[in-house]
């Protein structure tokens, strides 16, 4: 995963979007084009939805589905098929006739739009403006709250996607949240504790117990209920999300669910460590370490005594598929420079700076005691600064009197010089 498509703003966010490259991986799976009976998706829950439509309007669809072999309540898929699309009816029906604001896609896939460039903008804050709000989202899509709830705290994007946090020694909150678009919310995360993950220290955050479900175990998921959303603890209603499908979500395996959910299917065992939702942050920069999102979509099914195809199908919660999103271990330069910066820094710069300081402080001690062996130990001190001085002068003396000698040398000179006169005879003085 990486981001494209990024500018930087005046305010201090800064907009990108999402590539996600999804691959098969032979190794770790089975055959791809293995079948898997799965729950037709599209017929439940247009047989759920006909429960509120009356006897005339049930039986109209009854006897339309029944003109065709393919509208059974299960069907036979491939994984590839299931998660990036394959061609429905039902679902190309909704495609043309559905309200822009309700259209799903022109396909039937778990994770339709998911491989590649999301459609999504995100803008994070980048922390100039304070650290309280590092990481979180400013904007989504520019808007400022999700479209699919009304109301506080449920429409709210104040989160993390995940990259970075606002780190625990600037907050001193014991709760960060983080915003995935399957999630169709912000999710809570509570801090646990201090431990330590490839030798840096790390704070371990998970989810908390209640923070699906109903009210009535945490407050805060009343803005999530809607009119046909009987309220269970551990499922979290993402209808508006889903093109009005009743798509439920929970932890996977229904772990920390309501029992009665579990006791609906079988073959599903909960485990905290493959089911739980965890991030381990580092404190002081805030850059998650490890982290896994790990959720399970359900779909809600009543039983449509109307619709002939499934007239048979009792009411239940049924899993569909669960996923895990995030990453187990950061690559090794951007390891290796995490390590550097808030294990190796900290711990050497106390140690630079006091070396520095008792080198200086040698130098100091030496240059003094030099000073004090000069002047503190000769027996007349003044005797050396006398004896400096004759030395000066002498060399003065010196000097002067090679000068003067240089002076006597250079002296005019007379030559006695024999000249003859035309008319007198004898010498001449010139």
């Amino acid at each position: 995963m990486e981001k494209v498509n990024i500018q930087f703003h005046d305010n201090y966010t800064v907009t990108y979007q999402h590539k996600k490259i999804l691959q098969f991986v032979p190794e770790l799976s089975v055959d791809k084009n293995l079948k898997l009976t799965t729950p037709n998706i599209p017929l439940l829950t247009l047989s759920t939805h006909s429960n509120g439509l009356g006897f005339l309007i049930s039986r109209s669809i009854s006897l339309i589905l029944s003109m065709s072999s393919s509208h059974t309540p299960f069907k036979s898929l491939t994984v590839d098929e299931l998660l990036f699309g394959y061609d429905d009816t039902l679902v190309n029906l909704a495609h043309k006739f559905y309200p822009r604001e309700k259209r799903p896609m022109s396909q039937m896939g778990l994770l339709i739009g998911r491989n590649g460039t999301l459609t999504e903008y995100s803008s994070i804050n980048t922390g100039h403006n304070g650290m309280d709000k590092f990481g979180y989202m400013d904007r989504l899509n520019g808007l400022e709250t999700l479209p699919y709830w009304k109301e506080p705290p449920c429409n709210s994007i104040v989160a993390s996607e995940g990259s970075f946090f606002p780190p625990r020694v600037y907050t001193n909150s014991n709760i960060v949240y983080v915003y995935d678009k399957d999630l169709c919310r912000i999710m809570p995360l509570e801090y646990v504790k201090p431990i330590v993950k490839d030798g840096i220290d790390v704070d371990l955050y998970e989810i908390p117990e209640n923070v699906y479900g109903d009210s009535l175990h945490n407050e805060n998921n009343s803005c999530f209920d809607t009119n046909d959303y009987r309220a269970v603890k551990g499922l979290q209603n993402i209808s508006p999300c889903q093109y009005g499908a009743p798509v439920y979500l929970s932890n996977p395996h229904f772990f920390q669910a309501d029992p009665s959910l579990l006791d609906q299917v079988e073959g599903l065992k909960p485990n905290k460590s493959l089911h739980q939702t965890y991030f381990k942050i580092q404190p002081s920069i805030g850059v998650p370490v490890e982290g896994k999102v790990r959720i399970q979509l359900n779909l809600k099914v009543e039983q449509a005594k109307h619709i002939s195809s499934v007239k048979n199908f009792r009411d239940i919660v049924f899993p569909i598929v669960w996923v895990e999103e995030g990453v187990s271990d950061l690559p090794p330069d951007i390891r290796r420079w995490l390590y550097l910066g808030t294990v190796f820094a900290p711990n050497a710069a106390p140690i630079m700076s006091y070396g520095f300081i008792v080198a200086g402080a040698f130098m100091l001690i030496y240059v003094f005691v030099r000073a004090y062996k000069n002047f503190v130990f000769n027996t007349d001190p003044t005797i050396e600064i006398l004896e400096m001085g004759r030395r000066s002068i002498r060399r003065g003396s010196s000097f002067l009197i090679q000068h003067q000698q240089r002076l006597m040398m250079q002296r005019d000179s007379y030559v006695l010089l024999k000249t003859t006169n035309n008319n007198n005879e004898g010498d001449s003085l010139t």
